[in-house]
């Protein structure tokens, strides 16, 4: 009897974690093992790689992230251990074991001045602690283990979580009126689509490492975001467009976030879901 290979999920209890775990009756040809934080502390270098020791995985998805954007400006150490440390002690890991590495990284690595997409290789310059520690992290990763895949996304939001969508939703059911930011754009992100475009590459059979984009086609802001929430859902509230100046964060946010994804789609042929239709899945899910 052969071995299925062994994917194993850092960070579980996540959007992304908990999106890949939906899907894993539709990839039977591996064996998933998903941990938790609690499972597993990523930092903990033994402890990781004593766990490799006794299940020597395959492929290593890491969907952990300390991903509090504004409480990382006052948690810049806790941010740094989680979003750089460990990414580094894993890709180590890695390495040692020959295991294949996907870590999860952000569009807040750039500064959102920018007027086209992102490409891969465009000038990186994180405003916020929580950037700056996701790009540290995106350097250990290759630093340690140059044969990582890096994919960086933007807007993430799912039926699971803290997200932008269910807050939306709830404020929309207590309020008559909100006002949102229309001066910041970007891509939102699907966390099952991202789920499913992570396991599609790790079926191709084809490993190219290195940085990649992904997120949903389409550009809007926020406050587009939140009048087709609101449509989809069919709520009455109100919604009104503010400058990013009346709102506000300890973080800087990027005022231009859009990725350019021809590359992810060029290597492993993945096919990008427009956003306005992963979002009418994901509400038809949460109603």
């Amino acid at each position: 009897m052969t071995m299925k290979p062994k994917i194993l999920v850092t960070g579980s209890n996540g959007q992304l974690g908990k999106e890949l775990k939906q899907l894993e009756a539709s990839f039977p040809q591996f064996e998933f093992i998903f941990l938790s934080r609690e499972d597993l502390p990523i930092h903990h270098f033994e402890l990781v790689r004593n766990f490799f020791k006794g299940y020597h995985p395959q492929y290593l998805i890491n969907c952990a992230a300390y991903t509090a954007v504004d409480k990382a400006e006052s948690e810049k150490e806790l941010a740094f251990q989680v979003n750089a440390e460990a990414v580094g002690v894993l890709a180590a890991v890695c390495k040692e074991y020959q295991t294949r590495f996907i870590h999860v990284s952000t569009d807040y690595v750039f500064d959102g001045t920018a007027t086209t997409p992102y490409k891969e290789d465009s000038q990186v310059n994180p405003q916020s602690v929580y950037g700056a520690s996701k790009l540290k992290g995106e350097k250990e990763a290759l630093q340690f283990n140059p044969e990582a895949i890096i994919i960086r996304t933007s807007w993430v939001y799912s039926e699971f979580g803290k997200n932008f969508v269910k807050t939306m939703l709830k404020l929309m059911s207590e309020r008559e009126e909100l006002n949102v930011v229309s001066d910041q754009v970007g891509s939102p992100t699907y966390a099952a689509d991202l789920a499913d475009a992570i396991l599609r590459i790790i079926s191709s059979g084809k490993w190219q490492p290195g940085i990649y984009h992904y997120s949903n086609e389409g550009i809007i802001s926020w406050y587009d975001f939140a009048v087709a929430i609101k449509g989809l859902s069919g709520g009455n509230c109100k919604i009104n467009p503010i400058p990013t100046s009346q709102y506000p964060t300890p973080a800087k946010r990027p005022a231009y976030s859009v990725l350019d994804k021809s590359k992810i789609h060029d290597v492993f042929g993945i096919r990008l879901k427009d956003w306005k239709s992963s979002l009418a899945t994901c509400i038809s899910l949460l109603k």
